[in-house]
């Protein structure tokens, strides 16, 4: 049976209602392949009667719809350039700044199963030994419960090593375990993972001196991609970097960063006050 227009617009509602992520009109099909699994294993003949009984006071199966309509597209070192601006520009800069205090704060928005924060402890452990007596923080959130759950093991499929880890990487840092490889706990302990829904109310947290918050944006609408760069900005030290997806843009609105030229990278620097005043005039 195909997904009717009912259930269809209940999802898209309930989704973007709670994260603000829209789904595309005509995407019934992915609507109906990612909540096929949770109907049947709730007893539902369908995803159009799951999608009738997603009410408020069945908390537990909305939030279940919800983590499943999220994409979890993710490999480690993705896209490589960033990466490599990483490794080249911005960790070089900030720990000559950071040296008197020793201290490196770095979020990674929408984590999804980990490998992007997990990506940066192992670049910052393999690229520069002297971090390792630093208090380097790697502050991972996404809105997928399961997926935090899953990214705390470090534990990885074969086919998810494959995307994007090197073969001498994976001899130093992971050990085998069954049909999955186990990341380093000296690596792991580096990461700290929380549930964070961008579009909700944070948590009071100490300013960053580095934000992933690459290929998040992609899924809002224009005016939320413009609320959540302006909250971010505010959690970012003044000296600080945010990294977007490779081919996405910054808002014309958001006057608070401005790119720094390296191909690719979808990186940019904070903009200071005066800057800004200045730019609006």
């Amino acid at each position: 049976m195909s997904l009717d227009v009912a259930a269809f617009e209940r999802v898209r509602k309930l989704v973007y209602e709670r994260t603000a992520i829209v789904i595309d009109e005509g995407k019934e099909y992915l609507v109906e392949s990612r909540l096929s699994a949770i109907a049947y294993s709730h007893g539902y003949p369908d995803v159009n009667a799951l999608c009738r009984d997603l009410e408020p006071r069945r908390g537990a199966l909305v939030s279940e719809v919800v983590e499943a309509m999220t994409t979890n597209e993710t490999s480690f070192f993705r896209d490589h350039h960033p990466f490599e601006a990483l490794r080249t520009v911005v960790l070089p800069e900030l720990i000559k700044k950071r040296r008197h205090v020793r201290k490196l704060r770095v979020w990674c928005a929408a984590c999804s199963s980990g490998q992007e924060p997990y990506s940066t402890a192992l670049l910052i452990d393999q690229e520069f030994p002297e971090l390792a007596s630093w208090n380097v923080t790697i502050h991972a959130t996404d809105v997928a419960r399961n997926m935090l759950q899953r990214a705390a093991t470090g534990r990885y499929r074969q086919v998810e090593i494959n995307r994007g880890l090197s073969a001498p990487m994976l001899v130093k840092y992971f050990a085998r375990e069954g049909l999955e490889w186990e990341l380093s706990s000296h690596i792991r302990r580096r990461v700290v993972f929380a549930e964070l829904n961008l579009v909700s109310d944070w948590p009071s947290m100490e300013p960053f001196d580095l934000v992933l918050l690459r290929n998040v944006l992609i899924y809002f609408d224009q005016p939320t991609k413009q609320a959540v760069l302006e909250r971010v900005r505010r959690q970012v030290a003044e000296d600080g970097y945010l990294m977007l997806g490779g081919s996405e843009t910054m808002p014309n609105e958001v006057r608070s960063f401005e790119r720094v030229p390296i191909a690719r990278a979808g990186l940019f620097r904070t903009r200071r006050p005066s800057q800004e005043a200045s730019d609006a005039r």
